[in-house]
């Protein structure tokens, strides 16, 4: 039988443990509490916190296609400087995207024709949301 002091939310136990063989169960046997001079009375018990259940994810954007152009951070549209139908050149800026007070001019990654815009001035986008697509 061995012994052993355990503290649980700032309560010491005093507890023995008798092993009975290898296979077997242990046994543990819990004594009242032992409190110290030093240690201030024990304050009553907090009630059991319940988890909350998880929170339903929010249905996620559609895939990226090829052409597409995607928000590489997280920001607000702040202006759009393409159209539908517009021919585009590697480089060209179509749209600024605002994020930390700083404008990021989002680029056209190959000689294009804008098939769709599908943000507007003002919105608020989140890393890979589609913006502009693009034909080739």
């Amino acid at each position: 039988m061995r012994r052993f002091r355990v503290k649980i939310d700032d309560e010491v136990f005093e507890v023995e443990v008798e092993e009975i063989g290898q296979g077997v169960e242990r046994e543990a046997v819990a004594r009242k509490p032992v409190v110290s001079p030093s240690q201030p009375p024990a304050l009553p018990q907090k009630p059991a916190v319940t988890p909350k259940p998880a929170a339903t994810p929010a249905p996620k954007p559609a895939q990226a296609g090829a052409g597409d152009v995607t928000a590489p951070i997280p920001g607000v549209i702040t202006e759009i400087k393409v159209a539908a139908g517009a021919s585009v050149k590697k480089g060209d800026i179509l749209l600024l995207l605002e994020a930390m007070k700083m404008q990021n001019e989002i680029l056209a990654p190959f000689d294009a024709t804008v098939t769709e815009v599908l943000v507007s001035q003002g919105a608020t986008v989140q890393t890979g949301d589609v913006l502009i697509r693009l034909d080739s």
